[in-house]
């Protein structure tokens, strides 16, 4: 009987926390807030987290599943090379969407901090779950066969620097039009059919 009320509990501090990380950042948000959101006390949510990095780590873990759960159902449906990028893509947008600015540079613009290590390791496994499935799509014919799972990969975690560079940011008015942007830019002419 102890369990549904943990999960329940957790479930509400983790989705506090993450509406509020995701609208205001990471540094902004203290352990009272996301304990207020979540209808819980600050006792209750230490039984559950160490800190508010740990809890950090655990949104991030859901979401990164989350995606990877979308991405392979996407990437297995019977649909063209154009339409799975255009999925892809739109995919991608969807996922960032509510992400602040505060958030992406709270993780990425603090070097050496526990979150940002966390991600980067996080950013290796999906970017090896990813590399698998785009192999097993060059494997069905999907994708080019030339086409090199790791440059798209190596290219990807050069969005960091992007999304950090306050210029670029400057001219988009959301994180989640310049991902788009920056996300059909790498996926341009990776289709089987698509000849340069």
């Amino acid at each position: 009987m102890k369990q549904p009320v943990k999960k329940n509990t957790e479930t509400k501090l983790t989705e506090a926390g993450r509406a509020l990380f995701w609208k205001f950042g990471f540094t902004k948000v203290t352990v009272e807030e996301i304990c207020h959101n979540a209808g819980v006390s600050k006792m209750t949510f230490y039984r559950y987290f160490e800190n508010k990095t740990e809890l950090a780590k655990r949104i991030l873990d859901n979401a990164a599943a989350e995606g990877m759960e979308r991405f392979r159902s996407l990437m297995n449906a019977k649909i063209p090379a154009e339409e799975k990028m255009r999925r892809m893509i739109l995919m991608k947008m969807e996922g960032t969407a509510d992400i602040s600015r505060e958030f992406i540079e709270d993780i990425y613009s603090r070097e050496g901090s526990h979150l940002q290590e966390y991600m980067m390791e996080l950013t290796g496994k999906t970017g090896g779950l990813i590399m698998e499935t785009f192999r097993e799509a060059q494997d069905k014919g999907f994708f080019r066969k030339d086409f090199k799972p790791e440059m798209l990969l190596a290219m990807s975690m050069k969005m960091i620097d992007l999304l950090t560079d306050k210029r670029l940011s400057a001219l988009y008015p959301n994180v989640n039009e310049m991902i788009g942007d920056i996300t059909r830019i790498i996926t341009c002419g990776i289709g089987a059919g698509e000849k340069t």
